[in-house]
């Protein structure tokens, strides 16, 4: 839809500290993130993580791109933890300024609003993909094209030439229509790269930007060497468009007779093909940019965040008045756990699998965008390992059980390696039995809990709060029951939860008292049994 500029600049002055209300095309923003390759990162968080702790959400808050580039790059950098620090600085100097100065983040977000369309998202297969290969008989097209020249040309003189002419152009048509398919892969994709390139431009004379990469003005310079071959095909997709039918058809004809488009096709891609690190570095410098933008945008928009300090003890794990970001008037808690883990105890609904995310993603966040949703966050360099939300895999015959051995067997090899980790569970072996439960769960929770790792895991059982006690530090959520209702305060304490209250919930509900009877005078029995059974 056409905008004028005003416009333009009244929405996107609009939109600084708002959340998106676009639609997300998770196939698209993910392209790049899947295609590259991540061997120098310190982390790259799995699909599994992901899916416990509700990433793809988490991405919809935090993003607050202009351009389909920078979209792109930040869902990468979320799912991407580094191996240091090192430019959170710089980083940092950009993301101040941008935010002070709202002229300058205008202009920056006026220039990347060019990069929208769809085919913006595909400008990654420019360097990430392979590209179409010639046919074995392509040799036969220059030669085809150079007898229709011919031909033309010599039909002033030889008026004979015209069945040559004639013939070459039944032949040739049938090429170019065939080279239909192939232009289209492209046609919309190398003219987003021509403008990708000039926004670089743009960007890049501010002199803020230049430090971001040192050899971006290279990089454009070997693009631009081909920009006016790149230019043709973007000349066609304007042809398909926006020209009349009339001028189309004779270009069409013009193109047909002497081939054009696919040795100019063929011609680019095999410029293009010696440049992918030129492009991946354009790429990356405008996803950059617009991705500290989306930061400075999200924190605009927070009540409460903080700068994460990240230090080198394994141990450290420290946030006050940290709170989960996808909850509304989220109850903020505050924690300190630096030498041990944590396990949580409590009912259903009390709060304890929410927190256990929150913790995930505030980890997340500060050690990819550093920004934590929390007044402050202390904790280590660390990798992020989940067993949350498990199911059945019905299709590979596994039940919730197995999947769960499996989950936790990953943790379980990823403790021993080098580096700190942070572990989350929740419900620990709840697809058991009670006393296998707690045995196994006490086993792996102990195995899990050394020197670099952090262990965050909620549970059911008090049995394995009480074993626990010397190895973890105890919290719990509570809820107060009356005759009549259950009210829940999401407030973090200390200790293992004393209260349960998951028959009087019953009763609240309605149920015969019958079974409410029963139910607590076999409760009482069962206690005084494991009384007397206690291990320490």
């Amino acid at each position: 839809m056409f905008e004028t500029r005003k416009k333009t600049r009244e929405r996107l002055i609009g939109s600084f500290g708002r959340l998106k209300s676009d639609s997300f095309y998770f196939e698209s923003i993910e392209k790049y993130f899947k295609n590259k390759i991540h061997d120098e990162d310190f982390q790259v968080l799995t699909d599994k993580t992901c899916k416990d702790l509700d990433f793809n959400e988490l991405f919809m808050f935090a993003d607050r791109t202009t351009s389909y580039v920078g979209q792109q790059f930040l869902y990468d950098t979320l799912r991407t933890i580094p191996p240091n620090g090192d430019i959170i600085v710089e980083q940092e100097k950009i993301i101040d300024q941008i935010t002070k100065d709202s002229n300058l983040r205008l202009e920056l977000q006026i220039h990347l609003d060019k990069l929208t369309r769809e085919s913006t998202y595909f400008i990654t297969t420019l360097f990430q993909d392979e590209y179409i290969k010639k046919p074995k008989w392509f040799s036969l097209i220059p030669v085809l094209s150079l007898t229709s020249l011919l031909s033309l040309l010599m039909l002033s003189f030889i008026p004979q030439a015209l069945f040559i002419l004639m013939g070459v152009m039944i032949i040739n048509l049938g090429i170019h229509y065939w080279n239909k398919q192939n232009l289209n892969e492209y046609i919309g994709t190398i003219p987003q790269l021509l403008t990708l390139t000039r926004v670089a431009e743009e960007l890049l004379r501010h002199d803020i930007l230049k430090k971001i990469s040192i050899d971006l003005t290279e990089s454009i310079t070997v693009i631009n060497k081909i920009r006016h071959r790149m230019s043709f095909i973007r000349l066609e997709a304007k042809l398909q468009s926006d020209l009349g039918v009339f001028f189309w058809s004779f270009m069409e004809l013009i193109k047909a007779l002497f081939l054009l488009e696919p040795l100019i096709l063929f011609g680019v891609l095999k410029k293009l093909n010696l440049k992918r690190r030129e492009i991946e570095n354009v790429f990356s410098f405008v996803g950059y940019v617009d991705s500290l933008i989306s930061i400075a945008s999200l924190r605009q928009g927070l009540d409460l965040f903080c700068l994460p300090e990240i230090n080198g003890n394994s141990k450290v794990f420290e946030a006050i008045e940290m709170y989960h970001p996808l909850i509304v008037n989220c109850v903020p808690n505050s924690i300190n756990c630096s030498g041990k883990s944590i396990l949580l105890t409590g009912s259903n609904m009390s709060g304890k699998t929410s927190f256990i995310r929150t913790v995930g993603l505030n980890t997340i966040s500060g050690l990819t965008i550093n920004t934590c949703f929390a007044r402050h966050f202390s904790m280590s360099r660390l990798k992020i390992y989940s067993a949350i939300r498990i199911s059945d895999d019905l299709v590979n015959d596994k039940s919730y059980y197995f999947e769960e051995v499996l989950t936790i067997k990953e943790m379980i090899e990823k403790s021993k390696m080098l580096g700190s980790n942070l572990f989350l569970l929740d419900e620990i072996f709840k697809g058991t039995n009670t006393i296998e439960r707690i045995s196994a769960g006490r086993a792996v929770l102990s195995y899990l809990n050394n020197e670099s790792n952090t262990v965050f895991v909620s549970t059911h059982d008090i049995e394995l709060a009480d074993l626990l006690q010397s190895d973890y530090k105890l919290y719990h959520f509570s809820e107060q029951v009356d005759n009549k209702t259950v009210d829940f305060d999401f407030k973090l304490k200390q200790g293992k939860v004393e209260n349960r209250n998951a028959i009087r919930i019953l009763e609240i509900n309605g149920y015969p008292m019958q079974i409410i009877t029963e139910a607590f005078d076999l409760s009482k029995k069962l206690d005084k049994i494991y009384n007397i059974n206690k291990i320490y």
